[in-house]
């Protein structure tokens, strides 16, 4: 005899994985520069952005990232697990080998004495991070090779660009 049983799962025992995709964008480096993030979930896609007059690359591409970490905070479920992904080896390394604590260490200095950049947005990341751990929030960050074919990259790539050109009217 075979029985067909349906058995209702738990809310923590559904993972459900939210796969984002971040890149930042600057035009003259330093110039008008732009951000975005797209949530790449089973049953849908949404996407955040932003810009500033006034840049650099490397900023747009930590501030895509602080901002994303800002939505799921916002946004969390429980259950739900998040994969974020970046082009920029800059945000990824920094992250994921511990530069940012060895910065913390020395002061905000780099190796060879200098202030780090970006520090307001670094320590907005930490914060940011500090309470995804309180919250037991499961995120990774990963590499993504830019402009290499991945779909959402190549998109939020795109946003990213996209926003430029509103920064770029916006400094006129």
């Amino acid at each position: 005899m075979v029985r067909n049983e349906k058995r209702k799962l738990k809310e923590e025992e559904i993972e459900l994985k939210v796969r984002i995709f971040t890149d930042g964008a600057c035009s003259e480096n330093p110039g008008p520069g732009g951000w975005g993030a797209v949530f790449n979930r089973e049953e849908s896609i949404d996407e955040i952005h932003g810009y500033e007059v006034e840049t650099t690359n490397n900023r747009m591409e930590l501030k895509a990232v602080v901002e994303a970490f800002k939505k799921i905070l916002k946004e969390h479920t429980r259950g739900m697990e998040y994969e974020l992904f970046s082009d920029s080896a800059y945000v990824v390394n920094s992250i994921n080998n511990n530069w940012i604590e060895n910065w913390r260490m020395n002061g905000w200095k780099t190796t060879r004495g200098e202030d780090i950049k970006n520090k307001d947005l670094w320590l907005m990341f930490l914060k940011l991070r500090g309470k995804l751990l309180e919250k037991n929030i499961q995120l990774t960050i990963s590499k993504v090779k830019g402009h290499s074919g991945n779909t959402f990259n190549e998109y939020v790539d795109k946003i990213a660009k996209e926003q430029v050109l509103v920064a770029r009217r916006e400094g006129k």
